[in-house]
């Protein structure tokens, strides 16, 4: 492992709170799927604030794969129709994600996907990606049902409530925070419950 990794390794330990003893466990399988498989596709779901972007991090500076970030394929404002937000899962764009990605990995091709940027509220940069053969995908809703059969590994990550709270005041301030709080962290809790994300994972950290 790198100088750079282990640095990342050690803060990912701290911002957890707790030792990563299953990180060698982890490793180990991302090596066999490697020798395995053509493609192999991570998924690295879980709670907000709970360390996936930063876990996505530590496996990009460990091997050369893609990563891609569920956080750029929210609805617009045009798809946040009322019955779509009741959906259980519904409030990410699961068909244009994998339309854009998932169909994209196996084709050995060059490609392209658009970021949906939550500020503007609008597509903005467009991401040009070079087939590689581990691709990361980090967030919640990656194990959506419409995509949660492409992943080779799927890694679920949990945070208690307290420091759930903590880490998103902290990271986002507290306007944001009461967003987290009030709205976005019970949709996703009902996600992780109604669709049993966490039972269908391989590995729970």
């Amino acid at each position: 492992m790198k100088n750079s990794s282990n640095i990342l390794l050690k803060q990912y330990k701290l911002h957890q709170k707790m030792q990563f003893q299953n990180f060698d466990i982890l490793i180990e399988l991302i090596d066999t799927l490697l020798l395995t498989k053509q493609v192999v596709n991570v998924a690295i779901d879980g709670n907000s604030g709970s360390g996936k972007t930063t876990l996505s991090k530590i496996l990009s500076k460990i091997y050369d794969c893609n990563v891609f970030h569920m956080d750029d394929f929210f609805l617009r404002p045009e798809q946040k129709t009322k019955e779509r937000l009741e959906e259980v899962g519904g409030n990410i764009d699961y068909i244009r994600f994998k339309e854009e990605i998932i169909d994209n990995l196996y084709s050995n091709h060059k490609f392209q996907y658009q970021i949906y940027n939550c500020k503007q509220m609008e597509l903005t940069e467009f991401i040009t990606v070079i087939p590689k053969k581990l691709n990361i995908i980090e967030g919640v809703y990656s194990m959506h049902p419409t995509l949660i059969d492409n992943y080779n590994l799927k890694i679920f990550l949990s945070v208690d409530k307290d420091e759930q709270s903590k880490r998103i005041l902290k990271r986002n301030g507290p306007l944001m925070h009461e967003r987290f709080i009030n709205e976005w962290i019970p949709m996703e809790n009902k996600y992780f419950k109604q669709m049993k994300i966490r039972e269908k994972s391989d590995i729970v950290l």
